[in-house]
């Protein structure tokens, strides 16, 4: 059984493409303020909270295996780091922060989609078509993922204060197979984090796809990567 967790903002499409293609079961976990789940309540947005609806989730459906996409590869981090024989194996696709706080850049990010959020829809859609690589057909991905947002407002100004754990020196004694995958050019997700969360394993893979945007650009290379490792 594989447990899916999505990112902050994923539209429904988006929530399901890591799941595409797996072998066996797969659970594809709705946070709240998403899709058809009911909004949370005050507070709420820090990995803590989330990991423990991960967590209660993946005991329920008896998940030995786990695929997190930002967000969610924050909150697997962190029940990995709290239970460190929970999974057999983790995909973790752009972890956006491990122990330290957001660059710069990234809290910049945070901040102009968080007023853009306040401000409504056309400034929304505005920052999110900006950041589709060109050339990249993407349907009605911006305004599924503008509608997404304005929900999630508390969330952006909320999640770039907190860390997924305290000490990345914990996840030494996770005996789990783990697969990272960062990008290059994305600033909410710095190859630098990739790269420091597949370090702090002892059994990582890391995998640094060339694009900003690899759930856009790279489908099928992530399909292919996440196939062979849960195999």
């Amino acid at each position: 059984m594989t447990l899916v967790v999505h990112g902050l903002g994923a539209t429904e499409g988006e929530a399901r493409i890591p799941a595409s293609g797996l072998p066996g079961t797969r659970v594809v976990v709705t946070l709240p303020g998403h899709g058809s789940a009911a909004d949370p309540p005050r507070g709420y947005w820090n990995y803590a909270s989330v990991a423990a609806d991960v967590l209660a989730v993946a005991d329920e459906v008896q998940a030995t295996r786990a695929v997190g996409v930002s967000l969610g590869a924050g909150a697997l981090t962190r029940i990995a780091a709290d239970h460190p024989d929970r999974f057999e194996r983790l995909a973790l696709l752009l972890p956006a922060a491990l122990d330290r706080s957001r660059d710069v850049a990234a809290t910049r990010a945070f901040e102009r989609l968080a007023a853009a959020a306040a401000a409504g829809g056309p400034a929304l859609r505005e920052i999110l078509a900006a950041e589709v690589p060109e050339g990249v057909e993407v349907g009605d991905y911006v305004d599924r993922r503008a509608e997404a947002l304005l929900r999630l407002e508390d969330a952006l100004r909320e999640l770039p204060e907190h860390t997924p754990i305290p000490d990345a020196a914990a996840l030494a004694a996770v005996r789990s197979e783990v697969l990272v995958v960062g990008a290059t050019d994305d600033p909410l997700h710095p190859a630098e984090v990739a790269k420091a969360v597949a370090a702090a394993f002892a059994c990582a893979r890391l995998e640094i796809l060339p694009s900003r945007a690899p759930m856009l650009t790279h489908r099928r290379e992530l399909r292919r990567l996440l196939v062979d490792f849960l195999r």
